[in-house]
C-alpha cells in the first residue's frame, strides 16, 4: 500500500484522493433518482429532483463519517444503493400509491403535485427508518455473526442477482428514449473501463523549483463512468445545437434546463424536510428486503477491504459494529427523506485496490466534500439534467454488473450438482414470475384483511426477498454435502475472527480513536459484542 489505513497523507494529497473517491461513487448515486422520482410522481421539470439527490449525497457523507470513526473503521464509503429500489418500486406499485395519468398530473397545480409526491416520500421514509432498526439490532446485538451461518452462497446469489435483473425494465425505458445515444454510451463505457483500462494519459504539471513536467495518469481506469457521461453529454449538446434532435426530445441537453435555473444555490437538508415520516406494516416489511440484501453485501466487503489494505481481517466486534452503524446511517437516510438507504460502495472498494491508497483520513476528507456538495443545490441539479438515454446506457451496464456480482458467489458451489442447479434456477426464475403476475393482477391477494393483503403483496412482489428466502429454505432442506453446497469455502471467505483477551491488541486498527484506555479498565465492556474490548466467551469455553 502507498498509504495504509492508519497513515495520514499530506492535506493536498488527501484532497485529491478524496475527490477521486467522491467522483467514483457519484456515478452510482445519480442513477437512483432517475428511477425513484418518476415512481414518486415527480415530473421531469420539478426541481425537487435536485433536492433529493443533494439529500442523498449529504446523508452519504454523514453515514460514511460515522462508519470511519466509530463503525468498522475500514476505509469504506456508505451511500445510496440500488438494493432499496426493488422494494421501493414494489411498495409504490400498490393501488393506493400508483401515480395518476400523465394528463391528470400535468393539470394539477404545483402545490398539489408537491403534496402528491411528498406523501409517497413520507411513506418511504418511515419504511426505510423502521426496517433499518432490524440492522441496528442484529449489529449491536451481535446477532449478525450467528445469522451468517445460515446465509449460504445459494442464499446470497438470488438475493443480490435479482437486484439487477428486477430493474431491467427501468434500464430499457431510459435507453429506449434514443437507442443510438444509449448504445454509444454502452460502447464508450466498455471501451474505457475494460479495453483501455491500462492506457495512461499524459498531463503537464508544475512544481516550484522544478518547472513543468509530464506525468502519466490512469484516466480511463479511475474515471470511466464520468468520462463517458461527459463525452456523451457533449455529443448530445452538439445534436441539440444543430437541431438534429427535435424540441422536447429527452436526449436534448436543454430539455430539463429549467431544473438548473429553478434550483437555489444553497439548500441545507434536514430531518423531516418533506414532513413527518409515516409507517405502515406492509411498507416496513417490504423494505426489510433491501436491508437484508445490503447486510449480506456489506459483510462480504469487509474482509475484502481488509486484505486490500494489508491488515488483519476484521474481528467479530468490528463486523457487528459496522452493520449496526450502517443501520443507523439508513435510519438517518430515511429521516432526512432521501428515499433510499445506506450501503457499502463496491466501486470504492475497487478504487482502493487500484490506487493502493487505503487511508482512513482520505475517506474522511471525502465525507467533507459530500456534505459540502449536498448543501450546494446547483451541483445536484447539474447531475439531474443528464440526458436520459445516457443514463439508460449506464443502467444497462451497472445493473448487469450488480447481477454478475451476485452470480460470482457461484464459484464456491458445485455447479455440476443437479441439486444446486434446481435451487439456483427456481430461486431466480419464480420470483420474477410471481412479481410480474402480482403487478398485472392487483388485488389478487384478498384475505379479507386489508393490512394483511398489503403486506403479502409487497413481500411477494419484492423479488430479492422472495428469491433469497426460497434459496435459503431449499438449500437447508434438500440434502447436500458441505463441499457440494460450498459452505466450507464460503466460511473461509467470510471468516468472522473471534477475539480473546490475549489477542485484542492484534486488532488495534479497529479500536475507537478515543477512550480505549478507559474501556479496557471497565470489565463490563468485554461483554458487549460491538465494543473493541469484546471477548467471545462462548467460543473460549468451547475450546477449553
Amino acid at each position: 500500500m502507498v498509504y495504509g489505513v492508519e497513515d495520514i497523507p499530506p492535506w493536498y494529497l488527501c484532497l485529491f484522493m478524496a475527490l477521486q473517491h467522491y467522483l467514483t461513487m457519484i456515478g452510482a448515486i445519480v442513477s437512483i433518482p432517475f428511477i425513484l422520482t418518476p415512481a414518486l410522481c415527480i415530473t421531469e421539470s420539478d426541481p425537487a429532483r435536485s433536492y433529493i439527490i443533494s439529500t442523498m449525497i449529504f446523508v452519504t457523507g454523514i453515514a460514511t463519517l460515522l462508519q470511519s470513526i466509530i463503525g468498522c473503521r475500514l476505509p469504506l464509503i456508505q451511500g445510496g444503493t440500488i438494493s432499496f429500489l426493488v422494494p421501493t418500486l414494489a411498495i409504490l406499485s400498490l393501488p393506493q400509491w400508483k401515480c395518476p395519468a400523465p394528463e391528470i398530473l400535468n393539470a394539477m397545480s404545483m402545490n398539489d403535485r408537491t403534496e402528491l409526491w411528498q406523501i409517497r416520500m413520507r411513506e418511504l421514509s418511515g419504511a426505510i427508518s423502521v426496517s433499518a432498526l432490524f440492522q441496528v439490532i442484529i449489529g449491536f446485538g451481535g446477532i449478525i455473526g450467528y445469522m451468517l451461518k445460515y446465509i449460504t452462497p445459494l442464499t446470497m446469489v438470488p438475493t443480490i442477482t435479482l437486484v439487477g435483473i428486477s430493474l431491467f425494465e427501468n434500464a430499457a425505458q431510459a435507453a429506449s428514449r434514443h437507442w443510438g445515444i444509449a448504445v454509444g454510451t454502452i460502447v464508450m463505457l466498455t471501451l474505457y473501463s475494460q479495453v483501455m483500462v491500462n492506457v495512461e494519459c499524459p498531463f503537464v504539471t508544475y512544481r516550484k523549483g522544478k518547472g513543468l513536467r509530464v506525468i502519466w495518469f490512469p484516466l480511463f481506469r479511475l474515471f470511466p463512468v464520468l468520462l463517458t457521461i461527459f463525452i456523451m453529454w457533449i455529443i448530445c449538446l452538439v445534436l441539440t445545437m444543430t437541431d438534429v434532435l427535435p424540441d422536447g426530445h429527452p436526449a436534448r441537453t436543454d430539455s430539463k434546463i429549467d431544473i438548473l435555473y429553478d434550483s437555489p444555490w444553497f439548500y441545507i437538508p434536514y430531518p423531516g424536510q418533506w414532513g413527518a415520516p409515516t409507517v405502515s406494516l406492509s411498507s416496513a416489511l417490504g423494505m426489510l428486503a433491501g436491508v437484508l440484501a445490503c447486510t449480506i453485501e456489506s459483510v462480504s466487503y469487509y474482509p475484502t477491504t481488509a486484505r486490500m489494505c494489508g491488515i488483519t481481517s476484521p474481528p467479530i466486534h468490528a463486523i457487528n459494529r459496522g452493520i449496526g452503524i450502517e443501520g443507523i446511517g439508513t435510519v438517518l437516510a430515511g429521516l432526512w427523506g432521501s428515499g433510499n438507504g445506506a450501503n457499502t460502495f463496491g466501486e470504492n472498494v475497487g478504487t482502493i485496490g487500484v490506487t493502493k491508497v487505503g487511508s482512513r483520513r482520505v475517506i474522511q476528507w471525502a465525507c467533507a466534500i459530500m456534505i459540502l456538495q449536498g448543501v450546494i443545490s446547483k451541483l445536484g441539479a447539474c447531475f439531474i439534467i443528464i440526458p436520459e438515454p445516457i443514463v439508460g446506457g449506464i443502467f444497462c451496464i451497472m445493473f448487469g454488473i450488480i447481477s454478475a456480482f451476485g452470480l460470482s458467489t457461484l464459484q464456491y458451489v458445485n455447479l455440476r450438482s443437479t441439486r444446486n442447479l434446481y435451487i439456483l434456477g427456481f430461486s431466480l426464475f419464480f420470483p420474477l414470475v410471481l412479481s410480474k403476475w402480482l403487478l398485472r393482477n392487483p388485488g389478487s391477494i384478498n384475505t379479507g384483511i386489508t393490512t394483511l393483503d398489503g403486506v403479502l403483496t409487497v413481500l411477494f412482489s419484492t423479488t430479492i426477498l422472495t428469491g433469497g428466502a426460497i434459496g435459503c429454505l431449499l438449500d437447508h432442506i434438500i440434502p447436500g454435502t458441505p463441499e457440494e453446497r460450498g459452505t466450507d469455502a464460503w466460511a473461509k471467505e467470510i471468516s468472522l475472527t473471534e477475539t480473546t483477551e490475549e489477542s485484542t491488541s492484534k486488532y488495534s486498527t479497529y479500536d475507537f480513536p478515543f477512550g480505549m484506555e478507559i474501556l479496557r479498565k471497565w470489565k463490563w465492556t468485554s461483554y458487549l459484542p460491538f465494543m473493541p474490548t469484546y471477548v467471545n466467551r462462548v467460543s473460549k469455553n468451547r475450546n477449553a
